[in-house]
């Protein structure tokens, strides 16, 4: 017998040990991926039945809207009372949305309950975050990180054609009752982590006490913030599709403008605009990081389709390779050499490479300079490098705030990659709007070259993730 003890094992995600919260925090990405993928397949069904396709653009941007002010509340409830009760507010919250949703008699109340799902997602998505991060040891923190993008596989094959089976069989509502019913065995997985939960320590009380006494409230900018983003979501379409509207869209556009500058320095991070070591170029990089690749993505379906002529099932086949290759580059962030060798700012460059290199694929198939397999095969390469760069920046949010603070850090990355998500719509959509009399691969070229300047320039920032 020796005198050594020889070494524990390394702990594993799915050990008996951390299994229940893998497994229920697994559940409700899946859960929000479903209804993402069901509701994006069914809107303009639901908006058309409700005589209200005039405001499709207004039923998308609601829930972004309402979304960026809930980050903020629950970034500040979170620090103060623990994750657990946000959860379960926010999985509250999601139920009565999809039923309000689901039972709308008119596009009035259909708004209000897609507002009221942004809000819901708000409350999930940084409670969940948090929970994770204070329920795992930290090199565990890249795996569970990683399995997020693999949750989103089988939604993003299944959801579209589970929507479609469940209107035609019964009707539109039912596509936003059905998570409902994934709610509860999600629930169900989660309820044993919850029960265990200790995020929220005695000792931390004066920490937060402090925090909140010396900075200010942001819910104010996140507001004026979020109003920014509806008026430019809505004032582009607006102003450029040549209707009588023309004069509110520019109206909209120069007041949404106006918002955005007066209100983005509070709503973020102080030193975020100039890319600040530490917290701050995490908040900027996950922005840049949105607009390389939602700007890409984002409009891949819709060239497909205008400079290729295809159906929309081949151009759906864009969203299945996002989903699988997003996935693949998580994984690959997750793997223990990884994790050894590369360290945060290391990975983030090799992503953002990756995506700036992969998106000159669709940028030269909206050309058409190259045919259909080599330009998706780019996008590909650039879904491997959102894997690798998306996880490292969300976990590096953990490294670097302290744990009474890990909420509020959490909601400003949050409200950096709305913020990029929703300019790249608003500039997306003024452009596509102005010229939809005359769409082709050149508009597309355009915004997917700004992508990829996006990426270059986020690329240059990547050294000061640490102070």
């Amino acid at each position: 017998m020796t005198s050594t003890a020889l070494a524990p094992p390394p702990e594993r995600l799915f050990s008996a040990r951390h299994l229940p919260v893998a497994a229920g925090i697994i559940a409700l990405v899946t859960l929000g991926a479903f209804e993402n993928r069901a509701v994006i397949s069914i809107m303009p069904t639901a908006t058309r039945a409700l005589d209200g396709l005039a405001w499709f653009g207004a039923a998308n941007a609601a829930s972004m809207v309402t979304f960026m002010v809930a980050v903020v509340v629950a970034g500040r409830w979170v620090d103060r009372v623990g994750s657990r009760t946000v959860l379960l507010a926010g999985l509250a919250t999601f139920a009565a949305a999809q039923v309000v949703t689901a039972a709308a008699p008119s596009m009035t109340v259909f708004l209000a309950g897609r507002g009221l799902s942004g809000v819901a997602e708000g409350l999930i998505d940084v409670s969940t975050l948090v929970f994770a991060a204070r329920a795992l040891p930290e090199h565990l923190r890249a795996k569970v990180f990683a399995t997020f993008a693999a949750a989103w596989i089988l939604p993003s094959l299944l959801g579209p054609g589970a929507a479609g089976a469940a209107e035609a069989l019964v009707g539109w509502r039912l596509v936003f009752l059905l998570p409902t019913f994934l709610l509860v065995p999600a629930l169900l997985l989660l309820l044993p982590a919850l029960r265990r939960d200790t995020t929220r320590q005695d000792d931390d009380d004066q920490a937060t006490t402090a925090a909140d006494a010396s900075q200010p409230a942001p819910l104010g900018p996140a507001i004026g913030l979020a109003t920014a983003v509806a008026l430019l979501s809505v004032g582009g379409p607006l102003a450029f599709d040549g209707g009588e509207h023309h004069r509110a869209g520019l109206l909209a556009l120069v007041v949404g403008g106006l918002a955005l500058v007066a209100t983005v320095r509070a709503a973020l991070p102080a030193g975020t605009l100039t890319a600040a070591r530490g917290i701050p170029a995490v908040v900027a990089l996950r922005t840049l990081l949105v607009v390389a690749f939602g700007g890409i993505g984002g409009y891949l379906p819709l060239m497909l389709d205008v400079t290729h002529d295809v159906g929309p099932a081949l151009a759906g086949v864009s969203l299945s390779l996002t989903g699988v290759f997003w996935a693949a580059g998580s994984a690959i962030h997750g793997l223990d050499v990884v994790q050894r060798h590369l360290d945060a700012a290391a990975r983030v460059r090799l992503g953002l490479a990756l995506i700036a290199l992969g998106g000159i694929g669709p940028l030269l198939l909206s050309l058409e300079v190259v045919e259909l397999v080599p330009g998706l095969a780019g996008w590909a390469l650039a879904a491997t490098g959102m894997g690798l760069s998306s996880p490292s920046l969300a976990t590096e949010i953990f490294v670097l705030a302290p744990q009474h603070e890990q909420g509020r850090a959490t909601a400003a990355s949050q409200i950096g990659a709305s913020l990029g998500s929703a300019l790249t719509t608003a500039g997306g959509g003024a452009l596509i709007a102005a010229r939809h009399d005359a769409l082709d691969g050149g508009v597309f070229a355009l915004l997917m070259g700004i992508s990829i300047g996006a990426a270059v320039v986020a690329l240059t920032l990547t050294q000061r993730l640490r102070p």
